[in-house]
């Protein structure tokens, strides 16, 4: 059974870099192919040259001309990939902010994902205090972050932390001072049984 794992969660939350220390361990552990996905891998150089086109500001992944005409199609093209990976039987971790998708339920929802019962899908949210993502955002220095330091009180408005009642379907991990005990624990659930009501 092929695993679709996402590592989502909203920027300077360090996604990649957990979905990288654990991808290791996961082929370790199941012995099984494993592929990485980020977004900004697949998609950071395009958008680069549209949004220089568009806009004359390269560096652009959050104004609202970027939001409305090339998000969604981002993500459209990094789950094609992802089936194309999982229908060869090759596992997949996925790497993107997903906000809107994890707000609305949809990574929980197979025939949105275009995946069948055969594919084990896990998410995981990574988190955060907003100050201290902030604080990582522009300790960072990554040009497409511009748009967010420079309006930030626009931006924290699509922030939001899913409550684990109301989303039972994620793994919650708080990436503010990891140990290895916690990345363990994480690593141990990611290779759990997936629950039956999340198959169907």
């Amino acid at each position: 059974m092929p695993r679709l794992i996402f590592f989502c969660g909203h920027a300077g939350t360090g996604k990649t870099t957990l979905a990288k220390r654990l991808l290791p361990r996961l082929i370790a552990a199941t012995g099984e192919p494993f592929c990485l996905l980020d977004k900004d891998t697949l998609y950071g150089q395009y958008s680069s040259a549209v949004m220089g086109v568009l806009t004359g500001d390269a560096n652009d992944r959050d104004s609202p001309l970027y939001l409305q005409h090339l998000r969604d199609q981002e993500y459209n093209g990094l789950l094609a990939t992802a089936r194309e990976n999982l229908a060869l039987g090759v596992s997949t971790l996925v790497v993107g902010p997903l906000s809107r998708e994890v707000r609305a339920h949809l990574l929980a929802d197979r025939a949105w994902l275009g995946v069948g019962a055969d594919v084990a899908v896990r998410v995981v949210w990574v988190h955060l205090a907003e100050d201290e993502a902030h604080r990582r955002i522009a300790a960072r220095g990554n040009p497409n972050d511009a748009w967010k330091l420079a309006h930030w009180d626009a931006y924290r408005t699509r922030l939001f932390m899913p409550a684990a009642a109301d989303y039972p379907e994620l793994l919650l991990f708080d990436n503010t001072a990891p140990d290895d005990e916690a990345r363990w624990q994480l690593l141990s659930a990611l290779l759990a049984p997936v629950p039956h009501s999340q198959v169907s």
